[in-house]
C-alpha cells in the first residue's frame, strides 16, 4: 500500500470520476468498512453512529448506499442528513455527539466527479496520519477482522432530523445582532448542496435576494456557475443592480464575492477585511492571520502595516486548521476561498464567511468596493496544466531552465511557485512580482515548455 496515497487521497480525500477507479461504489463500501474499524475498533462499549450527507450529484445515491452498506456491515449506524452544505456535517457530527461524519462531494468539480472526506466527531478532518492508515484498511480489513457481525449487532440506516433547520440555526447564532433590511444580494448557488441553505438564511436576516442557479437536478452542479465561474457572478450582480454578489462552490464551502462595480472579490481580499477589523478590536488570536503558500503576499504587507502578521501553510484547508488549532488562532484560509473562522466554525463554510463580511458592510456602513481596498495585491500570474504523467517538481526544475532564471529575477520582489492539484491531473503554476508584464510572459513561456515535458 506504499504508493495508495498518490491513488487515492488527495488534499481533500478522496475524488475521481464517479464508478470509475477510485471512486468507485465497491471503495466506497470498503472506505464504510475501514472507517469503522479505524474509530472504533473490535471493542467498543455503546452503538457507533456515522452521519452522511451528499451535495446534488446524480451519483451521490450510488455512492450512498454502498458506503452504509459497508458502515452497517461492520455494527456502525448510518444518520442521512441528505443534501446539505460539507460545514453542516462538521457542525451535525459534533452536535449530535456522532463519531464520525462523511461528505459525498466532488466540491468545485464537474458534475460527473464525486468525492469523498471523512470528519473525525470533533467535526476536523482527519491528518494525513489517519488517511494513510484509513487507506490501508480499506485493502486489508478482511483479513484483520474475519468475523463479520450479525443480527442485532449489524448496524442500521436512518434519516437525521431536521438536519437544515440544525445547520441554520447554528449560522445565524453566528450573527446575532445582525440586520440586512435593504440590502440585495445576487446568489449564485452553483446548483448545489447551499440551494436551499444560503438563500433562507439570508431571507431570515431579511435581505433583498436575486437568486440564481438554484434548480440542481443532479447533472448541472458547477456547469458555469459557482464560485469557479466568476465572470457569470460579475454578470449576474451588475444585471440584479445588487449591492454585491455571493456565490458558492458545489459544497458551500467556498465563497467568492462581486461587489456593485462588478469587481470579484477573493479570499485573499475577505481575509484581508475580517483580519483588519478583528485585529483593529483586538479579537485576532496572537495577531496571526493564517493562509496557505499561494496567497498574495500582499496580505503580509497588509497586516504588518496594522501590527499584525501572517503565517503560511502547505495549499489545502485542512493545513491551515491544523495550524490555527495547534497555535490558537482564530482567522485563517485560501486564496480559493476556503475560509474558517474558528470561533464559528471546524472547516472552512461559505455562507458564514459570507455573513462576516455583511457584518463588516453594516456596522462600518462601507460598501464591498471600499472595504477591499485595504488590500494592495502584488500582481499574480497563474497557470494551471492538465497532464499525462506526475513527475518530481524537482525534477521539472531541471529539465526547464527558465524555472530557475524566472526565480533568480524574482528575488526579492516576488516568487514562483510549482505544485501539482491534490484532487485533479492538474499543474499549477504561480508567478506573482510587481511587473505584471514580465510575470504573464514567463508564466506563459514557462507553461508552454511544461506542456511539451508533460502535458
Amino acid at each position: 500500500m506504499e504508493n495508495n496515497k498518490s491513488r487515492l487521497f488527495g488534499t481533500d480525500g478522496i475524488r475521481g470520476i464517479a464508478n470509475l477507479e477510485p471512486m468507485t461504489p465497491e471503495n466506497a463500501f470498503r472506505l464504510g468498512r475501514a472507517a469503522g474499524y479505524l474509530f472504533f475498533g473490535k471493542n467498543r462499549s455503546q452503538r457507533p453512529c456515522f452521519i452522511i450527507g451528499k451535495d446534488t450529484r446524480h451519483s451521490g445515491s450510488m455512492l450512498e448506499g454502498a458506503l452504509v452498506a459497508g458502515l452497517n456491515s461492520i455494527g456502525v449506524d448510518a444518520l442521512l442528513a441528505g443534501v446539505i452544505p460539507t460545514p453542516a456535517v462538521a457542525l451535525l457530527t459534533r452536535h449530535h455527539h456522532a463519531q464520525a461524519g462523511i461528505v459525498i462531494s466532488a466540491s468545485h468539480n464537474p458534475a460527473e466527479d464525486n468525492g469523498l472526506k471523512l470528519f473525525g466527531g470533533d467535526g476536523y478532518k482527519l491528518d494525513d496520519e489517519k488517511e494513510l492508515y484509513l487507506e490501508e484498511l480499506m485493502f486489508s480489513l478482511e483479513a484483520r477482522v474475519p468475523q463479520r457481525p450479525i443480527g442485532a449487532d449489524l448496524g442500521i440506516c436512518s434519516f437525521l432530523p431536521n438536519p437544515l433547520e440544525s445547520y441554520i440555526t447554528a449560522v445565524l447564532k453566528s450573527v446575532p445582532t445582525l440586520s440586512l433590511k435593504g440590502i440585495r444580494i445576487a446568489v449564485d448557488c452553483a446548483h448545489g448542496a447551499a440551494s436551499e441553505s444560503t438563500p433562507r438564511i439570508l431571507e431570515a436576516l431579511g435581505a433583498t435576494l436575486f437568486l440564481f442557479h438554484n434548480t440542481p437536478n443532479g447533472l448541472n452542479i458547477n456547469e458555469g456557475c459557482g464560485s469557479t465561474h466568476g465572470e457569470e457572478l460579475q454578470r449576474l450582480t451588475l444585471e440584479s443592480q445588487a449591492h454585491l454578489g455571493i456565490a458558492h462552490d458545489g459544497d458551500a464551502d467556498r465563497l467568492l464575492l462581486c461587489d456593485a462595480e462588478g469587481n470579484l472579490v477573493d479570499g485573499d481580499e475577505i481575509l484581508a477585511m475580517t483580519a483588519l477589523d478583528a485585529l483593529k478590536q483586538k479579537k485576532l488570536r496572537h495577531q496571526t492571520l493564517v493562509t496557505t503558500i499561494m496567497s498574495n503576499f500582499g496580505l503580509d504587507a497588509c497586516l504588518e502595516a496594522a501590527g499584525g502578521k501572517v503565517l503560511r501553510t502547505p495549499v489545502g484547508d485542512r493545513y491551515v486548521i491544523e495550524a490555527m488549532r495547534r497555535e490558537g488562532f482564530n482567522i485563517g484560509g485560501e486564496q480559493s476561498g476556503h475560509l474558517i473562522f474558528h470561533d464559528h466554525s471546524t472547516t472552512g463554510d461559505g455562507i458564514i464567511a459570507a455573513l462576516q463580511v455583511l457584518r463588516l458592510m453594516t456596522e462600518k456602513k462601507q460598501s464591498l468596493s471600499l472595504l477591499r481596498k485595504c488590500l494592495i495585491k502584488y500582481p499574480q500570474a497563474q497557470r494551471h496544466l492538465r497532464i499525462k504523467e506526475k513527475l518530481a517538481i524537482d525534477v521539472l526544475h531541471e529539465k526547464i531552465p527558465l524555472i530557475e532564471e524566472v526565480e533568480k529575477q524574482l528575488q526579492g520582489q516576488g516568487r514562483l511557485l510549482l505544485r501539482y492539484s491534490g484532487t485533479e491531473p492538474l499543474l499549477r503554476l504561480l508567478i506573482e512580482g510587481r511587473d505584471a508584464f514580465f510575470i504573464n510572459q514567463a508564466a506563459d513561456k514557462i507553461i508552454q515548455e511544461l506542456a511539451t515535458l508533460i502535458g
